[in-house]
């Protein structure tokens, strides 16, 4: 591969660090796709300028309608892709979606063992913790430690599960809606909404805090 892309039609989308392995091969895969005629260059860069457009909002924007419209949070907890579907959210990630639910009795916390599953499609890329091998591997084995880092101390009466995103599901954490909220609309609710508080290292904002 040569080191000036410019007029290169096959050529990888420029990286601004050093390549990983991984990296890589998906590289050498978009180039010998696009050679033999299944993408083109025009594909891939509208692939990842949707992606790009992707954010925590999406996440954010679900996430405030559970809170105000509890048949909604059921339909959401039933089948989660259907139920973002009605806020016009296309998750076109092949996995299947779940969404799960933080109480004052569960705390679900969300981790990818192997590599960097997510939701990509309603929370945009991932934080660089989130793939780092010291949260993949501590999170399953000391959860509250890891929390606690974090700044979430639970309860020891709070029961802690550690989910594991894999290729074929994606999880959706519903953090609690914080108290003081009561008279606030759902575009200030979803103003609360954290990232970290979706992936469940985090609560959501409380208001004093905004």
């Amino acid at each position: 591969m040569h080191d000036d892309h410019h007029d290169d039609p096959h050529a990888p989308l420029a990286h601004d660090h050093p390549q990983t392995e991984f990296e890589k091969r998906v590289d050498a895969v978009q180039a010998l796709l696009i050679e033999k005629g299944i993408i083109t260059p025009d594909d891939v860069r509208r692939a990842v300028e949707e992606m790009d457009s992707r954010s925590p909002a999406l996440g954010a924007k679900v996430i405030a309608r559970a809170w105000v419209d509890p048949a909604f949070k059921g339909r959401l907890l039933a089948n989660a892709k259907r139920a973002i579907a009605e806020l016009g959210i296309e998750f076109t990630q092949e996995a299947a979606l779940f969404a799960v639910e933080n109480t004052e009795k569960v705390h679900h916390v969300v981790v990818c063992t192997l590599c960097s599953c997510y939701p990509r499609g309603l929370l945009g890329y991932p934080p660089d913790w989130y793939k780092s091998l010291n949260y993949r591997s501590r999170v399953v084995v000391d959860p509250r430690g890891v929390l606690k880092e974090f700044g979430l101390e639970l309860d020891a009466n709070v029961e802690v599960r550690v989910l594991d995103s894999t290729a074929d599901m994606r999880y959706l954490v519903i953090p609690p809606r914080p108290a003081g909220t009561e008279r606030m609309d759902e575009e200030e609710l979803a103003s609360l909404v954290t990232r970290d508080s979706m992936i469940g290292v985090a609560r959501a904002r409380t208001p004093a805090l905004q």
